[in-house]
Parts: C-alpha cells; sequence; structure tokens
C-alpha cells in the first residue's frame, strides 16, 4: 500500500474511533449518578474524576494533526486511569475523562464547541490551531475557564497579563525560527536566505525569530522576502520569484500541508534546490517530505523537542514503544503516527500529571498555580537538552528546541550546518 493511500485508511480508522469516542464522553457528564461533587469545586471536577474538554479539527485538511492533539493525550490517560488514575495534591485520586468535539479549524465552530462544553468541563486542553484557540480565548478569559497547554505557537497565549487563564505547550514561531538562524550563523560558510512566510502572526512570528538568530552574523543574508495568504490555494508564484535569487538555503514558514508539498515540487520544476528550513507541524517524513520529493534536496532541516517515532534511530527506544503501545490500547490509533502531534499531546497529559500531582484544592485557581508550578519536568519522548518548564511568563510549556536535518527516513539531531 503506498503511502498516500495508507494515511487515508489510517485517518479513516481514526475518524470512526474519535466518533465512538465522542458518542461515548457525551455519556458521562458530571453530575451522573454517584457522582460526589466537592463543596467549592469548580466545574467538572469530582471527588473521584476531572474532566477535560479539547476542541480541535478532527476532520478537513487539518485532520491528521487535529486527531492527534486527541490520541496522544487519549493514550497518556487511558494507560494511568487503568493503573487507578491519577492521585491530586488534596490526597484524592482520580480518573480522567476527555470530551472531544470537531471543529474541523474553523474558529467559529471552535468557539460554538467551546460554549457547548464549557458548562461541563474542567479546563479546554490540547486542541490545535492559532485562530481556532484565539477564537475563544477571550470567553475563557471572562468565564474563568482554563484553557491550557494548546498546539499553537502564538506567544500570546504565555503572557500572563493578556492571557490569565492559558498556557501553551508547543514551542513560539519566534522560538523555532531563531533556533535556525543561530544554526545557520555559526556555520562556515556564506549563505543567502529566501523567506516565504505566511502572512498572519505565524509566518511573521518565524521571520522575527530567525532575524534574532542571526543578528551580528557576518556569512547569513537575507535576499528576498515572500508572503502567501492563508486562503491561497497555490504559491508557485512566490516560489518562482524567490527561485530568481538563487538562494541557497529557504526559510518556509509554511503550515499547511498541500502548500509545503506543492512549494517543494515546484522549486525542483525551477532547477532551483536550495537547503529547507521547515517548521516543526509541516515536516512531517511520510506526509510532507516524501511528496515532496525532499531527497532531491541538499538539506531539509526542522525544529523539534520530541523524539521522532517514525525513525528506525528509535525503534528500540523504551519511550517510544510505551508510548506506541499506549496510543494502539488506549486510542484506537492503528499505526505509528505521521505527525509529531500525537507525541506532543501524550507529553502534554504528562505535564497535566504533574500539576495534577500539586494540585491542593479543586478549583481552577488552585489548578492555574499548580500547572505554572512545573520546572526542569522531562516528559516522556522528550530529547535531551529540552525539557518542560511552565514557570516562565511570556513563554510556553516547552520554549526550548533542537534543529534536526531529515536523513531519508527520519532526522538527525544536528549540532552544527551540514
Amino acid at each position: 500500500m503506498n503511502t498516500r493511500r495508507k494515511n487515508r485508511a489510517v485517518l479513516g480508522a481514526i475518524a470512526l474511533a474519535s466518533a465512538a469516542a465522542i458518542a461515548l464522553s457525551g455519556c458521562s457528564r458530571n453530575d451522573a449518578p454517584g457522582s460526589q461533587r466537592t463543596a467549592g469545586a469548580s466545574p467538572g471536577i469530582t471527588d473521584t474524576s476531572i474532566t477535560l474538554g479539547i476542541t480541535t479539527p478532527l476532520s478537513g485538511t487539518t485532520a491528521g494533526q487535529g486527531t492527534c492533539s486527541v490520541a496522544g493525550i487519549k493514550a497518556y490517560f487511558g494507560a494511568k486511569n487503568e493503573q487507578g488514575g491519577v492521585e491530586f495534591g488534596d490526597g484524592k485520586t482520580r480518573t480522567v475523562k476527555l470530551e472531544t468535539l470537531d471543529d474541523a479549524y474553523d474558529p467559529q465552530k471552535a468557539k460554538g464547541n467551546y460554549d457547548q462544553l464549557k458548562g461541563s468541563v474542567f479546563a479546554m486542553a490540547a486542541g490545535i490551531g492559532t485562530p481556532t484557540n484565539r477564537a475563544y480565548r477571550d470567553a475563557a478569559i471572562a468565564d474563568e475557564v482554563p484553557q491550557v497547554l494548546v498546539m499553537t505557537g502564538d506567544p500570546i497565549f504565555s503572557d500572563r497579563a493578556q492571557s490569565p487563564w492559558q498556557l501553551g505547550f508547543v514551542p513560539t514561531y519566534v522560538n523555532e525560527g531563531e533556533a535556525f538562524g543561530a544554526l545557520l550563523a555559526k556555520s562556515s560558510g556564506q549563505h543567502k536566505v529566501a523567506v516565504l512566510y505566511q502572512n498572519d502572526d505565524y509566518g511573521k512570528g518565524y521571520l522575527e525569530g530567525f532575524q534574532r538568530g542571526i543578528e551580528g552574523a557576518d556569512n547569513v543574508t537575507i535576499v528576498k522576502e515572500n508572503t502567501y495568504e492563508a486562503a491561497d490555494t497555490s504559491i508557485d508564484a512566490q516560489v518562482t520569484e524567490l527561485a530568481s535569487t538563487g538562494a541557497d538555503v529557504l526559510l518556509a514558514a509554511v503550515p499547511i500541508n498541500p502548500l509545503m508539498i506543492s512549494a517543494m515540487q515546484k522549486a525542483q520544476s525551477l532547477g532551483w534546490k536550495p537547503s529547507w528550513l521547515l517548521p516543526s507541524n509541516t515536516s512531517s517524513p511520510s506526509v510532507i517530505l516524501d511528496p515532496g520529493r525532499a531527497s532531491a534536496y541538499p538539506g531539509v532541516y526542522s525544529v523539534a523537542f520530541a523524539k521522532d517515532v517514525t525513525s528506525p534511530a528509535y525503534a528500540n527506544d523504551d519511550d517510544v514503544k510505551t508510548f506506541l503501545s499506549d496510543l494502539k490500547t488506549y486510542a484506537d490509533y492503528p499505526d505509528t503516527p505521521p505527525f509529531p502531534h500525537c507525541a506532543w499531546s501524550y507529553m502534554m497529559g504528562a505535564t497535566l500529571d504533574q500539576a495534577f500531582q500539586k494540585m491542593k484544592a479543586p478549583t481552577r485557581e488552585a489548578f492555574m498555580e499548580a500547572l505554572r508550578s512545573v520546572s526542569g519536568f522531562h516528559a516522556p519522548l522528550m530529547l535531551p537538552g529540552t525539557a518542560v518548564d511552565t514557570t516562565q511568563d511570556g513563554q510556553p510549556a516547552v520554549s526550548a528546541v533542537v534543529v534536526q536535518k531529515f536523513n531519508g527516513s527520519g532526522y538527525d539531531t544536528v549540532d552544527s550546518w551540514e
């Protein structure tokens, strides 16, 4: 079975499993018979359980990543629940329940999902996407509902003054761009860099970070910048224009899978073969690099903080084996995930576990205090040199990344430009 057909089969199986999970979760409200709501407790928590809400794309062009954002956290807490649950800081042991709704990466649907969930869940978590998470951010602040460990590199979610009930999980766009710039700046060669970026905070953040990384370096020059709009269906013209520069490096801040693939294919058709710098969320070997024929380029780099579970290098890694087993057993995920988001959400589960253990009262206020006290935590699947630290205002739970180079099947961590 070819990769594309295989991925469609995987997503089809996951969609069925997700639909079943959603149906089941809708039956387990906190006012169910036998639940014991503690006096003074926030909604969504009893003496025996805590319920988290997720709005994420389970359909549409980002369904693969969105399904992963549920699968990983479901796998982590599925295993934890089978062991008896999580022992909270107030001395009670609770199982963790998830209520998940599909927003199809549509901000309006995400806001509607939040409105539907906010009365029954303790906190919102793990949802993917900047526009979708922004769509209900103001409402979550007004309602004092935690919106935490979300998968967006938008720095506003980690600014406590602007977002007192929020916390991002993945590194910001600026963090990723800066790591690329720093690696290139310390190389021995001269480099001309072309930049292609989405004309929004996502793309501008990557460019800002990259500029920080090369600040003061005399061996790196940005020769041209080109933008496109998120609604564009083709970026061939932008790639053609950038190819005329003869740049040897392309920073491609493109978060949309089909556009990234077509950009890689278009550059090859023009005979332009620079090294590529790819965001962590659009760097999947099977989904992006294989159809984009990435092996034709001298180097394809991305950034990461989690082990690449598709890489043969981690085939015998204990963390990876446990993760893949939990994913299959508790999330009905039938294959090795082609997206890093499954690993990220599994790590989110472990981070929430740490916060729950520190939480001294069954309230949202106590939870936010506990969540913002996690430091130096090496979550399962984390790469050496990275850790969870929620104590830094203005930074997400994970801010450190390492640069990796595509090796034809997976990624290898690199310390210098190759």
